[in-house]
């Protein structure tokens, strides 16, 4: 499954097309949003999106993991995570998508 990568080059070109702000404008509001969402994430806040996603800040304990190559334990150490969890809204647009794709596939097949 290939598909395109969103780039803050074209998240800024989105703001510029729909908004109105000049391109310097929405790449400078693009740039902003984002490091308020990492400066809250780095200082250990819940940064909560709505209708898109929650990024929060995990702590995971020190655990005994195993080397896949030689099967050798080895410690893991305790280490903070961030965590993305996609809303409800996220995940409906997503599957829609996904079943409109399937019909369109099955519609588009040839019959055997």
């Amino acid at each position: 499954m290939a598909g395109k990568t969103v780039t803050r080059a074209d998240l800024a070109e989105s703001v510029f097309r729909k908004v109105g702000l000049s391109r310097t404008e929405s790449a400078e509001l693009v740039e902003t949003i984002i490091d308020e969402i990492c400066n809250a994430i780095v200082r250990g806040e819940t940064v909560k999106l709505s209708s898109f996603a929650t990024f929060q800040v995990r702590s995971k304990n020190e655990r005994i993991g195993r080397n896949p190559k030689t099967g050798e334990e080895v410690p893991i150490s305790p280490r903070k995570v961030m965590t993305f969890k996609a809303s409800n809204v996220l995940k409906q647009r997503i599957l829609r998508a996904h079943n409109t794709r399937k019909l369109k596939q099955k519609a588009a097949a040839p019959a055997a």
